[in-house]
């Protein structure tokens, strides 16, 4: 429709650049037709949120992306380098549905793949139609319905169609997340370590899960939090810290262990406790 998809080989970077180029259009976009939805953020998220929509920070030229995958000799180094991270499992770019294509971008490891149903239930986006500019173009997108306005647009245009695609699709995710089947698909991306790790010694290799501080979108990027310790952390990949904290929301992990109760961990019996010279350090 606007872009062409590639199959196989490495994942596509979800370049910063590329992504603030992007953004910084959709921001424009924004502030004209509505100021009081693009807010702005604080410390260091503001330096790591990219993507105004789903994929924090800013959005990367797929096109540039994809067409670079076919030429092998290019990719063949990067690709090998690479290869134990950035493979996409997937078969030519034409079978190739938007939302497996962007749910395998590297960086995109957190998101489940929502049913092509629940999209298309009008119920399930309501109010997303005022949050989210292009929307009816970027739905489209999304399910793969084609369109021969994507030839009437311009470059700019199309770029702020695609990135409205990523940050419709979030705010989608959002809320599937929090439905049965999609609390499944989690629980499969929790098994499979998908969300990390918790980096607290103590915490064993507590496997985590993805949450935002805030509902709102660009508040925060998304932080992973160990059920163990009960605290949060900045992911470990530079990719997934670019990633909007609101496309997971602050209920989905409380509500998942609540869900399935038998995943939840005890606390952690031990802590860690400063010495000097094997003593105590004394607390006044």
């Amino acid at each position: 429709m606007y872009r062409d998809r590639g199959g196989g080989g490495s994942k596509p970077d979800l370049g910063p650049l590329d992504r603030k180029r992007i953004n910084d259009a959709l921001d424009k976009h924004l502030e004209k037709s509505s100021p009081s939805t693009s807010k702005g953020l604080n410390g260091k998220d503001k330096d790591r949120l990219s993507v105004p929509s789903t994929s924090s920070g800013k959005h990367p030229d797929h096109r540039d992306s994809r067409s670079a995958l076919p030429s092998k000799n290019k990719c063949s180094d990067e690709s090998e380098t690479d290869s134990e991270e950035s493979d996409v499992s997937g078969s030519d770019g034409d079978d190739t549905s938007w939302i497996s294509w962007f749910c395998n971008l590297r960086g995109n490891e957190f998101f489940c793949e929502v049913d092509d149903e629940y999209i298309q239930d009008d119920f399930n986006l309501c109010g997303l139609s005022s949050q989210v500019p292009y929307y009816d173009y970027a739905l489209d997108l999304i399910l793969d319905v084609e369109s021969s306005h994507g030839d009437m647009f311009t470059e700019e245009q199309n770029e702020l169609v695609e990135s409205a695609a990523e940050m419709l699709y979030g705010l989608i995710h959002v809320r599937y997340i929090l439905t049965s089947k999609g609390m499944a698909a989690m629980l499969d991306k929790y098994k499979n370590y998908d969300f990390g790790r918790c980096p607290r010694v103590y915490c064993c290799g507590q496997p985590c899960l993805p949450v935002g501080q805030s509902d709102i979108p660009r508040s925060s990027t998304v932080k992973i939090y160990c059920p163990k310790c009960e605290d949060i952390y900045y992911p470990r990949s530079k990719y997934q810290g670019n990633i909007d904290g609101a496309y997971f929301g602050s209920t989905f992990p409380h509500l998942f262990l609540m869900t399935y109760g038998h995943l939840k961990p005890q606390k952690p019996s031990q802590s860690y406790v400063p010495r000097i010279f094997g003593f105590k350090i004394h607390k006044p």
